[in-house]
């Protein structure tokens, strides 16, 4: 008898529910569980076990697919580890220091930018190196053991080695980071999570990964026994904030690569349901539990970013461009000094989460939704959920305040957090000279459906797109997810030297194709290099191809002049980085796609109940989304509902279900004067 493929299993953990993604002859079985703050693992084996027992195939192994927020609420509430910074002597403050650039220019009194690291845990290591790689002043080896003894004494956790010049001779800083690895405390060095120049923000990227190690790494580490002891040698992957699954022991040595995991495999789903629909520019509006993720998309994917901060904190490595605002289901609303009503980024969590989920005390956008029609208890989680209506009605009347019911109260949460969503899709938009009337806005999540018509509306996008379980697209995203290694190497070389990077390109793609071999791998590389004019302080990435090696001289005037309005191709040129990205393609799945024929949906419509638009009890018609098939349109007002989400439809709005099961939605637009 063949050796069955492994079981496939996609778990996304968010702030109020874990979500769990199976293919099963060919369709996506989804599962929802409520998140178990305290340990996430408890949630994903729990997800894993139901999936598995419902496959009823014996002795078949897991895969399981991961996307974690431990490492993003580890730094959102600064729950790290105690960090030892080791850097160069006389550069120990750099890390604090940062680039000096203020968040509100004209604000005298704006917040000094967060260190993670106190000066009492900054060291210094008497050595040079010149930003040539020559080896200047070497410490001894009395240095290096003076060096281990007192970051003994810090009582630090973790260790973040990055000398100044590292990237150019690593030579000196492998031989501190042995000296400090006889401590028997995880230690970063930033020659191996980022060999690349601009030394605050390489120190910042590898104090980060230190901060995370020594809290990720025992999660991962026993995560993947459980995996692999409950489900016959099962192994774990993890999705990385660029969108690509890497292995849980990789994770665990660079936990900085997944602070943006789950909202990346989100990303990802988006771009390939929206592929499949044949639409080409999307935003993404992922709004869950805890935030909003927002992101701009086209047929190639969304872009990376290599200049991102999370919870402040400068990071280097790559990560997909998601803007986040604190503004989820979970949102707590409040009155602030003034009267103003406010809403986030505070959030009730899991834990105690909203009050309709039955121990929240304090309200919430989803208890906003609950009251105003927008959620039905008897679809809801398939009933599962037990909305408790009485005491969401009893806790709202007693914080309305002066407002005069609690359906004002219900209302003005709604439009005080689809303000902040506005405006965060705006940041990534027009505020980047981007119209989003060009866009087709894709929401998922468990809240986006509800809020997505109101929101297009408002920045007159005309469609919308609901794809099919929208509440566990992110991890319908991981799951499908090819697996994924970056490596870099700052080089600074005159743009002659652009056709002899085979040999620095030959050397990353030898340790990538060993670390994927090492996973059972084969992986195909993607070559660029950063380049700019000289002078210049910050570069444009452009593809290499070893066969034609001066057309990424080509590509750079071009892009130059696409982005900044003009080029120059008498200036020299500078070589900065050279990039690799190994990529393995996950297994290949496209849904099928059903013939549309025309219809109505009466058949799925199950009910016709008030829901409060703008102020206002309006009847209208509930379907189940289930119920509905390729080619109906529904016209609103009107509800969708389903196991992970509902939809709303404003009145002249109108969804078309397409061959795919998305829902297509025409968004009525007023007349602009």
């Amino acid at each position: 008898m063949p050796e069955q493929a492994p079981l496939r299993v996609a778990v996304d953990t968010g702030g109020t529910f874990t979500d769990c993604v199976t293919l099963r002859h060919g369709e996506l079985r989804v599962l929802k569980l409520p998140s178990t703050p305290h340990n996430p693992a408890e949630a994903v084996l729990a997800g894993i076990a139901r999936l598995y027992a419902s496959d009823r195939l014996p002795g078949r192994s897991v895969e399981l697919r991961h996307g974690t927020t431990v490492g993003t609420n580890t730094m959102l509430e600064r729950t790290g580890a105690r960090v030892a910074f080791v850097t160069t002597a006389g550069f120990e403050d750099t890390i604090a220091i940062g680039r000096q650039t203020r968040s509100r220019l004209y604000d005298w009194f704006a917040p000094v930018p967060v260190c993670l690291v106190p000066p009492s845990l900054r060291f210094g290591v008497p050595e040079r190196v010149s930003a040539e790689g020559k080896i200047l002043l070497r410490p001894s080896d009395e240095d290096l053991a003076d060096l281990a003894e007192n970051v003994r004494a810090s009582g630090a956790e973790s260790v973040a080695l990055s000398l100044l010049f590292a990237f150019a001779n690593t030579e000196t800083e492998k031989r501190v980071e042995s000296a400090l690895l006889a401590l028997g405390i995880p230690v970063s060095a930033a020659h191996r999570i980022l060999p690349e120049f601009r030394e605050y923000e390489r120190a910042s990227t590898t104090v980060v990964n230190a901060y995370l190690a020594p809290r990720m790494a025992p999660y991962l580490e026993g995560l993947a026994e459980d995996v692999s002891t409950q489900h016959d040698g099962g192994q774990v992957k993890v999705m990385q904030s660029s969108g690509g699954m890497l292995s849980a022991a990789a994770a665990a040595r660079e936990p900085v690569r997944t602070v943006l995991s789950g909202p990346a495999g989100g990303v990802v789903g988006a771009c390939r349901v929206a592929r499949w629909a044949g639409i080409e520019r999307i935003i993404g509006f992922d709004m869950g539990g805890t935030s909003t993720d927002v992101f701009l998309a086209n047929s190639a994917g969304a872009p990376l970013t290599r200049e991102s901060q999370v919870a402040g904190i400068p990071i280097g490595v790559p990560m997909l461009d998601i803007h986040t605002a604190g503004a989820g289901g979970g949102s707590i609303a409040r009155f602030d000094a003034g009267g103003l009503l406010r809403v986030g980024p505070e959030s009730a969590g899991a834990d105690p989460g909203p009050i309709c989920f039955g121990r929240g005390t304090r309200a919430t956008v989803t208890d906003a939704n609950f009251l105003l029609g927008r959620l039905d208890p008897e679809t809801f989680l398939d009933g599962a959920g037990n909305l408790d209506r009485e005491a969401t009605e009893r806790l709202f009347g007693e914080q309305k305040g002066s407002l005069a019911t609690i359906h004002d109260f219900a209302a003005g949460i709604l439009r005080v957090v689809e303000s902040s969503m506005e405006k965060a899709i705006r940041v990534i938009s027009i505020d980047r000279g981007r119209d989003p009337r060009d866009y087709t806005l894709v929401a998922f999540g468990g809240g986006g459906p509800l809020h997505a018509c109101a929101l297009a509306s408002k920045l007159r996008i005309r469609q919308v797109l609901i794809p099919s379980a929208p509440g566990a697209l992110s991890a319908m995203g991981i799951l499908l997810a090819d697996s994924v290694r970056d490596d870099s190497q700052t080089v600074m070389l005159p743009g002659e030297a652009i056709g002899q990077l085979g040999s620095v390109f030959a050397d990353l793609e030898a340790r990538a194709h060993a670390d994927f071999a090492a996973d059972g791998l084969l992986g195909n590389p993607t070559r660029t290099v950063d380049l700019r004019y000289q002078s210049q302080g910050y570069e444009l990435n452009v593809p290499w191809d070893d066969q034609s090696p001066q057309s990424a001289l080509e590509s750079f005037h071009s892009l130059h002049r696409e982005r900044y309005g003009f080029s120059d191709n008498s200036r020299a040129i500078e070589i900065v980085n050279v990039r690799l990205r190994l990529t393995a393609a996950a297994e290949p799945y496209t849904p099928a796609r059903r013939a549309c024929l025309p219809g109505n949906g009466r058949a799925a419509c199950y009910a016709e109940r008030d829901v409060y638009l703008d102020g206002q009890a309006i009847p209208s018609r509930f379907y189940h989304r289930t119920g509905l098939v390729p080619g109906d349109v529904v016209e609103g007002p009107a509800m969708i509902t389903e196991y992970t989400s509902a939809t709303l439809l404003h009145p002249s709005d109108r969804a078309a279900v397409d061959g795919f099961g998305n829902l297509l939605i025409s968004i009525h637009q007023e007349d602009a004067h």
